[in-house]
């Protein structure tokens, strides 16, 4: 299971759709489709600013994450961003790996780090 963070603004069209049917029931049934994509939402919040609509979710993979923003999107109501979280201890893994890199300008053999 990954964990994402959807970024959703509204459009016209959604906005009218909010109004008539209020936060709860949206709520409802954006946590329905989560629900039926074998994910679980943990956090559901409405904001001020350029983002109206937060979402932290749970889904099965990267795929399943793509799957639901591209049919949001498609529906016209909400323009959606999705954002993978990423818990401290896979972030403790990935600064135990050791990557060969070389920046920009640097020599081979020389100045890595």
């Amino acid at each position: 299971m990954g964990k994402y963070m959807f970024h959703a603004t509204y459009t016209g069209k959604g906005l009218a759709g909010l109004l008539k049917e209020g936060g709860s029931r949206r709520r409802e049934a954006l946590t329905d489709t989560i629900d039926a994509m074998g994910g679980s939402v943990e956090g559901f919040y409405y904001a001020f600013g350029d983002t109206d609509l937060y979402i932290i979710c749970d889904l099965p993979d990267d795929a399943t994450a793509t799957a639901v923003s591209l049919k949001i999107a498609n529906a016209g109501a909400l323009e959606i961003r999705a954002t993978v979280l990423i818990t401290p201890e896979t972030v403790d893994e990935a600064a135990r790996k050791k990557v060969p890199y070389r920046p920009p300008g640097a020599r081979a053999g020389r100045d890595r780090k």
